[in-house]
């Protein structure tokens, strides 16, 4: 209730203006009211009434509500009217010029505020001594005045700066925010892209076989029915644990952990179920990788695979070499089969998701048609943290 009082009170600044020039009027009426009186009635309601009222649009008009009360203010001086207190308005004036604009407006307000100090020393005050004391009151007091405006102006010029800088720094979280979750897309994108393009191809020719042995060889069309039931489950089990990360409220504990180099020796055994010959060598001894890092190792060679199933043509042989050397692995995949003379030579998704996935780390991926026929990936994949 307070705060929205204060809110609807911010937007009125004639209000807000008028109830601070009261305390003006009140310390004018006893003077006003009394019997012994230095200025007549009239005058004094008049000048009063003329100092006062500009107060009204103090901030709204600064400098304007300022050059008033600072011209009647002179006139005063000039006409030998002693002063009264709402004299005091010149002073909220300076204030408020001070406050409100810049440094060079603030003094041209303050030297003016102190022509006056001296024209009102010189006035009213009778003797050398009398109107040096006079003069020095005044210009503390206006010094005073112009003093506290410039440190409300610095207060406000900082407490600006730090709500700018909070506005900033907020928009900036905002953009990060938005980045990483554009970036866990994609990423949950490499992912279905992998799993569901190797897994279909391997029921794609699975189906094939079984399809042309069903009247001929029974046994191998169960084989074959049974790998694709296999590894329609393997397909829903990697796609439930990808697609549970975007489920906030499930445990993400009770989903099985991402694949690694440990795993690749199911997938070569996946593939040759369906029919391709694969050859895998391991060279070097395995250093310790990251999780990650190992991720990346088997999307590469399971997108290598899946590309030579899908364009390699029949009778192709594929043979996957991991060499450890060093502070990197790398992986190659090489197949003789027709897969750079298709019509889609695999350069699609896939291998710029296997660039990507490389990129990561620091490491680079080299896919091109080898010299005499087939396809080649060639991965290297840094395996130290200062990569």
């Amino acid at each position: 209730m307070v705060g929205r009082f204060w809110d609807w009170l911010r937007g009125r600044k004639p209000l807000v203006d008028a109830f601070f020039a009261a305390p003006v009027v009140l310390l004018s009426l006893p003077a006003w009211l009394g019997d012994a009186q230095a200025v007549p009635r009239l005058e004094y309601l008049a000048l009063t009434v003329g100092l006062v009222a500009p107060l009204v649009m103090r901030r709204t008009f600064p400098r304007t509500v300022f050059a008033v009360v600072a011209l009647i203010c002179c006139v005063q001086c000039v006409a030998g009217i002693v002063p009264i207190p709402a004299n005091m308005a010149v002073l909220m004036g300076l204030y408020t010029v001070a406050a409100d604009f810049t440094f060079r407006w603030g003094l041209a307000a303050a030297l003016t505020a102190e022509v006056g100090a001296v024209m009102a020393a010189l006035r009213y005050a009778s003797g050398r001594a009398d109107q040096r004391s006079t003069l020095l009151m005044l210009s503390a007091l206006v010094a005073g005045v112009w003093i506290l405006g410039l440190h409300i102006r610095t207060r406000r010029a900082y407490l600006s700066s730090l709500e700018e800088r909070a506005a900033r720094l907020e928009q900036e979280r905002d953009a990060e925010v938005k980045m990483a979750m554009a970036a866990e897309r994609a990423r949950i994108a490499r992912e279905l892209h992998d799993v569901v393009a190797h897994n279909v191809s391997v029921i794609v020719v699975q189906a094939d076989g079984a399809s042309f042995a069903i009247d001929t060889d029974v046994g191998r069309a169960r084989q074959a029915l049974e790998t694709i039931s296999q590894t329609g489950r393997n397909a829903l089990a990697e796609m439930r644990r990808l697609l549970g990360v975007l489920r906030e409220s499930d445990d993400a504990g009770a989903y099985a952990p991402q694949p690694g180099v440990a795993q690749l020796d199911d997938l070569v055994e996946q593939v040759r179920s369906s029919g391709l010959p694969v050859t895998y060598e391991v060279a070097g001894s395995p250093p310790d990788m990251s999780e990650g890092r190992q991720l990346t190792v088997f999307r590469i060679v399971q997108e290598a695979l899946t590309n030579t199933l899908k364009h390699g043509g029949p009778r192709v042989a594929a043979t996957v070499r991991l060499r450890y050397a060093g502070d990197a692995v790398e992986v190659r995949v090489h197949d003789d089969g027709r897969g750079a003379a298709a019509a889609d030579d695999g350069r699609g998704h896939g291998l710029a998701g296997m660039r990507e996935r490389a990129a990561v780390y620091g490491g680079s991926v080299h896919a091109q048609p080898c010299p005499g026929g087939g396809f080649e990936v060639v991965a290297r994949i840094p395996t130290g943290e200062a990569a």
